[in-house]
């Protein structure tokens, strides 16, 4: 899934996109979890699906990012991938379900690059690329 960094003066901005929704919102997860950790060193034998909404897309990118850290931080995990199950828009609301795919983090096991505390607002953009990819950009708060 493509997705690549942009230069910022005190944090990181990530550029991610796929063909579908789907595929942008993997993206996104799996260049923040690359920032974090050596993703090879992480297997996939713990899951946690989870749900947000937000008022739009560009809000529920930033939503569900910001989710996966927390239940990452709080069940102390290394995920390495985001498995998409819906993105749908429900009267005034987007919703997002989804499930994160990792291990209990163990620091003999898994090498740590640098954590990564949010996606914020900061640079936040969605666009439909004229190839017909979705891209969405952010900073995170490093």
């Amino acid at each position: 899934m493509p997705y690549s960094y942009i230069e910022h003066l005190a944090d990181i901005g990530i550029h991610a996109e796929g063909a579908t929704l789907e595929e942008a919102f993997e993206s996104g997860a799996e260049a923040v979890f690359n920032i974090m950790f050596d993703l090879a060193t992480i297997n996939t034998t713990e899951d946690v699906t989870f749900g947000v909404d937000a008022a739009d897309l560009q809000l529920l990118f930033v939503e569900a990012i910001n989710e996966t850290l927390s239940i990452q931080d709080i069940h102390g995990f290394a995920f390495k991938r985001l498995e998409t199950k819906e993105v749908k828009k429900m009267d005034d609301l987007y919703r997002f379900i989804g499930t994160a795919y990792g291990e209990p983090l163990d620091l003999e096991k898994h090498t740590v690059k640098t954590e990564v505390k949010a996606a914020t607002y900061s640079g936040l953009s969605y666009k439909k690329a004229d190839d017909g990819n979705h891209v969405f950009e952010c900073i995170l708060d490093v």
